[in-house]
C-alpha cells in the first residue's frame, strides 16, 4: 500500500494519474496548503522541502518503507515499481527522461510563475506577467512542434513524460495561452484527458480543487507566499 500526501495541484495530479495508471494500491492524506498542512512536523518528515506530492511506500524495495517527495523522482519510483510508462529499450528511454526533464526544468516552474503574478500575486507587476507569460506560449510552442513529430512526447506511446506534463495544460487560458492556438497540442491533450484513469486521477479531491480556483484570502497568501515559508517545522492552525 502507498499512502498519497496531496492536494489537486499539477504536481499532485500527476501522481493521481500515475498511481491509477498503474494500479497501485494506495490511500489518500490531503494536505491542504492553504491553510499550512504543509508545514506539520509530521508531514516534514516526509516530505523535508515542506511541498506534495509525497508517498510512503510501506512495501518499498527489500520490503522496507520507502518515503518520497518530488513529484518527477515519484513518477519514476513508480514507473520502475510497476513496469509501466518507462520504456526499457534505451533511446526511447531516455528521450523520456529528456522530456520529464522538460517539464520538470521547464513547464512547471515557468507556468507556475505565470499563474501566481497573474492571479495570486496583489501587486499587478507588468515586467514579471509579460516575462512568464511569454515564456508559457514559447514552451506551448515547443511541445508543439514536438507533438507535431510523435502523437506523445517520447515517440509513439504513451509514458511518464506525459503524465507529468499533462495536468499542467489544463485551464492554460489562465497562464495566458490559448490550446487552440497550438493543433498539436490540443490533439495530444484530447487524446489523453478521456483516457479512464486520467479522468479518475483528476476527479481525486475535486471538491477541494474548487477552493484552489477561488482568488486566495490574505491569511492563505501568506501561507503560500509569505514569511512561514521561512519557518521551519512549524505548523499553521487552520
Amino acid at each position: 500500500m502507498i499512502d498519497l500526501h496531496t492536494w489537486p495541484t499539477p504536481n499532485g495530479r500527476k501522481i493521481h494519474i500515475m498511481l491509477e495508471e498503474t494500479g497501485l494500491p494506495y490511500s489518500v492524506h490531503p494536505v491542504n496548503t492553504r491553510s499550512g498542512d504543509q508545514f506539520a512536523p509530521a508531514f516534514l518528515k516526509i516530505s523535508a522541502n515542506n511541498k506534495i506530492p509525497a508517498i510512503v511506500d510501506r512495501d518499498g524495495p527489500g520490503g522496507k518503507p520507502l518515503a518520497l517527495f518530488e513529484s518527477g523522482a515519484i513518477l519514476l519510483y513508480l514507473a520502475e515499481k510497476s513496469g509501466r510508462f518507462l520504456p526499457r529499450e534505451p533511446h526511447t528511454r531516455f528521450t523520456t527522461l529528456q522530456w520529464l526533464m522538460f517539464q520538470m526544468s521547464g513547464v512547471g516552474p515557468m507556468f507556475g510563475q505565470a499563474s501566481h503574478f497573474r492571479a495570486y500575486s496583489k501587486d499587478q507587476h507588468g515586467y514579471s506577467i509579460e516575462r512568464y507569460t511569454n515564456e508559457v506560449m514559447r514552451l506551448h510552442r515547443v511541445l508543439d512542434i514536438r507533438l507535431g513529430e510523435a502523437p506523445y512526447l517520447a515517440g509513439d506511446d504513451y509514458t511518464i513524460a506525459d503524465i507529468a506534463t499533462f495536468p499542467w495544460m489544463v485551464n492554460g487560458a489562465k497562464r495566458g495561452a490559448r490550446l487552440a492556438d497550438y493543433p498539436n497540442v490540443k490533439r495530444w491533450y484530447e487524446a489523453i484527458e478521456i483516457r479512464p484513469a486520467v479522468v479518475r486521477g483528476m476527479a481525486l479531491l475535486a471538491e477541494e480543487r474548487k477552493s484552489l480556483d477561488q482568488t486566495p484570502t490574505d491569511a492563505e497568501r501568506e501561507v503560500m507566499f509569505g514569511t512561514i515559508q521561512h519557518q521551519r517545522n512549524q505548523k499553521v492552525s487552520s
